[in-house]
């Protein structure tokens, strides 16, 4: 029942164009498998050139959909404007944006790298509104387009020890939540998409503990409750059970206790 939901809600984009950055790994990877699948064609983005060719070569072959890819790293400002000039040079009219790309960075904040840190914020923030607000005036002017932003559910608390990666995800998820409102009478669908530990190479990335990934959800399943909810034109959904329960239990706690709990969670092994 569950795969025939998925597949009903990936073909909404049947013989039309999804945009995924972050394509190269993780949520992006399986986001653009079930996308392609579903008969959709992609432009693929991510930093790694090779990879990338390749998994659009494999998409090809397996679902006969068209595939662009565009090598980006959206640490680089200019990185979006660059990926939306590649689309309008190849008439590509996009029907959904998919602001996967993001990173983690985990340990003291003051031990931290700065730089690693302001390119975390431009990855996550500031290329995520870049991105949607080069894309919304055509889907605004023909009156259909979606939009899925990854968000986590670390947006929905402080998380010591990665307190920067979840400002940057409580950003998201109310930009998301927010633009949803003002697009919904305009037809364009907006979603925030919140995962809790999936298992993706995200953990690597961000060099997090890897008790914090015991009950990780695969990305598999992850990209498929953000496309169904999205299609159902939710403007947020939780995958997991566990984790929606979770967040629902935080909403009754004071703050303080939450980012207390979370403290002991995820001190740095000494």
């Amino acid at each position: 029942m569950a795969n025939n939901s998925h597949n009903r809600a990936a073909a909404r984009w049947c013989g039309r164009w999804c945009l995924i950055t972050g394509a190269s790994a993780g949520i992006g990877w399986e986001l653009a498998k079930q996308l392609a699948a579903g008969g959709a064609h992609l432009v693929l983005t991510a930093r790694r050139t090779d990879r990338l060719q390749q998994f659009a070569a494999d998409l090809h072959a397996a679902h006969g959909v068209n595939v662009e890819v565009f090598t980006a790293d959206l640490a680089r400002p200019e990185a979006p404007a660059e990926i939306f000039a590649f689309t309008a040079r190849k008439n590509i009219e996009v029907e959904l944006l998919v602001n996967n790309a993001g990173f983690g960075v985990f340990g003291y904040i003051h031990k931290a790298s700065e730089a690693r840190l302001l390119e975390m914020i431009q990855v996550n923030c500031s290329a995520v509104v870049r991105l949607t607000r080069l894309y919304l005036p055509a889907m605004v002017e023909r009156r259909h387009g979606d939009i899925l932003i990854v968000a986590s559910t670390a947006a929905f608390q402080a998380v010591p020890f990665s307190s920067a990666y979840a400002a940057t995800k409580a950003f998201d998820l109310i930009f998301a939540e927010g633009i949803a409102e003002e697009l919904r009478p305009l037809g364009v669908r907006v979603c925030a998409l919140c995962p809790g530990p999936t298992s993706t190479e995200f953990q690597r990335v961000a060099r997090q503990p890897d008790r914090m990934f015991r009950v990780a959800e695969t990305a598999e399943k992850v990209a498929r409750v953000g496309l169904a909810g999205l299609a159902r034109g939710k403007t947020c959904v939780i995958s997991g059970a566990m984790n929606r329960m979770m967040m629902e239990s935080e909403r009754l706690a004071p703050r303080r206790f939450v980012a207390r709990m979370a403290a002991k969670m995820m001190r740095p092994e000494e």
